[in-house]
């Protein structure tokens, strides 16, 4: 994508910049008249005189009140750019664990450029073995970005940050103040073992919609004829917790190495525990009449009872 350098006091890295990503295979769609299917082109009309706008005459203008605008030319935007420096100045180094990942934007793959190739070795294994990251300033297109470098396996990663100010506080969120019954955290917890796996394979995850939107095209496209299946019913809202945490330890197949050791959860807590499913009422199909008659019946035990008497 770009060719910038890493600035780390006097010592300069020569690397090369390439996206971590790839939007090659988001499907987008063009808008169509549905009269003959031709392609629409986008116009620009003037809400007071109903004309349409041509680009040449258009500015830029910025609402600082309903209806009022400051307007800027593009010379007076280009002014206060930043200039394009191609550098990647380094200001501080920060434990790893100190960036909360809220704060991460795009990444990209650093490549050293030739010479700088033992300098940009050094700096990644310098964070390695230290357990920090590098914080920098990135000037490119015009703007400053605010980014920091971390080493992965094989290189350096700079990943792009949100400043402050683009981070909501979670303190917006309604959380309300709900006490954790200990009972219920300790089956939340087995129930998190199940699934627990010694690292994160990203692999094994594919994009279902993405997957099914491409079969729909290539249906169309080969003139297939499209069934459509009915929305699947909203599930209604689980009313007892314990009773979920319980059904949920039975459903779910065991991935990790989870620890063998069950906790005390109480009076149900080994019925939970032994990974299976609680077990369900048998429900009989015999006449109402009958089942009144093996209620009225003694039981074995009680017959063995009177017995032993």
């Amino acid at each position: 994508m770009a060719s910038a350098n890493i600035a780390f006091g006097l010592v300069s890295i020569p690397v090369k910049l390439f996206s971590a990503s790839q939007s090659s295979e988001a499907i987008s769609f063009n808008l169509l008249h549905k009269e003959c299917g031709s392609r629409l082109r986008q116009q620009y009309i003037c809400v007071r005189d109903e004309e349409r706008v041509e680009r040449s005459e258009m500015i830029k203008g910025y609402e600082f009140a309903r209806g009022q605008y400051v307007t800027l030319s593009d010379e007076e935007l280009k002014s206060i750019e930043e200039r394009s420096t191609q550098e990647i100045a380094i200001t501080e180094f920060v434990p790893t664990e100190s960036v909360d990942p809220i704060y991460f934007d795009k990444a990209y793959y650093l490549g050293p450029e030739r010479g700088g190739e033992r300098g940009y070795r050094l700096l990644g294994e310098a964070m390695r073995k230290t357990g920090r990251w590098a914080v920098a300033r990135y000037v490119a297109r015009g703007k400053q970005y605010l980014v920091v470098l971390r080493p992965v396996e094989l290189g350096l990663v700079m990943q792009q940050l949100h400043y402050a100010d683009e981070v909501r506080p979670i303190s917006e969120v309604e959380i309300g103040d709900m006490e954790v019954k200990e009972n219920e955290l300790k089956l939340a917890i087995l129930l998190a073992d199940q699934v627990t796996v010694p690292a994160f394979d990203p692999s094994i995850y594919t994009n279902e919609g993405q997957t099914r939107l491409k079969e729909l095209i290539q249906q169309k496209v080969n003139g297939q004829e499209i069934s459509l299946s009915s929305p699947e019913e909203p599930r209604g809202q689980v009313i007892d917790l314990m009773e979920a945490l319980r059904a949920s330890l039975g459903q779910l197949p065991k991935r990790g190495t989870a620890s063998s050791k069950t906790p005390d959860i109480g009076m149900s807590g080994p019925k939970a525990a032994s990974g299976r499913k609680p077990p369900k009422r048998a429900t009989s199909s015999a006449p109402k009449e009958q089942k009144q008659e093996e209620k009225s019946r003694p039981s074995r035990a009680a017959k063995t009872g009177r017995a032993s008497r």
